[in-house]
């Protein structure tokens, strides 16, 4: 039952920090490797924010999603959309705007256990049996919404279908007077915002650190390649997929191995399906 419980619990959690890279992926094709580092940035703020302004926890909360939205428009609009189209070139900036947020707040400080942000409430629960801290219930909560909430904003708006129609064949959407440029402008920020929203759902949980962003990188890079790059689905899928091989092997191996077991699923992935479980991309004896 524990393996059960928190299964479902890590499943949902990674489905969480993978969302905001598969959304920026899905339409605009443009791998955010910064991914992580926005995330860590995130909690950096809202730290600095509660502790170093004194402001109230949900308005720092409220003004650090706001300021990573930002940055991730800026991201696109000063550097992304002069290589867009070139994945090397794309892979190469967003990768070095990473380790250019995470190595400055190393060097400005940010290591060891110092930075720790509040929880939302602090009790446990048991389910069936298992007892299980509120801030973890609160993190499935939110997932569940934010999925549900991307597909009402997808199907039922306009910006969503536009957003739709990209990501399904971008050059149809152009006919049809949808701005490319600035639907991957849109993806990118709401992608950096959901990168903001798990930080700041996840990391109550421990502390800031580096390291917190080279491991949500890989984490959301292996959830989004296992599922399909593109698929929502195939991300749900792949998270629990994932979610539970960690639970499994930190059960019964040791806990230090759950990161090799997303890197082994993006191996094996890639040998026997390289599109992923959902992906629509061409597999290899079709590209020969």
């Amino acid at each position: 039952m524990n393996i059960i419980v928190y299964g479902v619990i890590n499943s949902l959690l990674l489905v969480l920090i993978a969302l905001g890279f598969a959304l920026a992926y899905s339409v605009s094709r443009v791998p955010n490797f910064a991914h992580g580092a926005l995330y860590v940035l995130t909690g950096y703020l809202t730290w600095l924010f509660l502790n170093g302004l004194g402001l109230s926890y949900w308005f720092c909360i409220f003004l650090s999603i706001f300021c990573v939205t930002a940055i991730g428009w800026f991201i696109y609009q000063l550097v992304v959309i002069r290589v867009r189209g070139m994945p090397t070139s794309e892979i190469i900036v967003t990768f070095a705007i990473s380790l250019a947020i995470l190595e400055f707040l190393r060097w400005h400080g940010l290591r060891g256990a110092t930075y720790v942000l509040p929880v939302f409430h602090l009790s446990t629960i048991h389910i069936y049996g298992v007892p299980v801290d509120s801030q973890r219930i609160m993190a499935m909560v939110i997932t569940a919404v934010i999925v549900l909430a991307l597909w009402l904003f997808t199907h039922y708006t306009k910006v969503g279908l536009g957003l739709r129609a990209i990501a399904q064949n971008e050059r149809a959407a152009l006919l049809l007077g949808i701005d490319s440029d600035g639907a991957a402008t849109l993806a990118l920020s709401l992608g950096s915002a959901l990168a903001a929203i798990a930080a700041i759902t996840i990391l109550p949980m421990g502390n800031i650190n580096v390291a917190t962003g080279y491991d949500v990188l890989v984490s959301a890079i292996a959830v989004c390649i296992c599922g399909g790059l593109g698929s929502w689905t195939g991300t749900i899928l792949a998270g629990f997929v994932i979610g539970f091989a960690q639970m499994i092997v930190v059960y019964f191996i040791a806990p230090h191995l759950a990161m090799v077991v997303a890197l082994a699923a993006v191996i094996l992935i890639l040998i026997f399906r390289p599109s992923g479980l959902f992906g629509r991309q061409k597999e290899l004896e079709e590209r020969v």
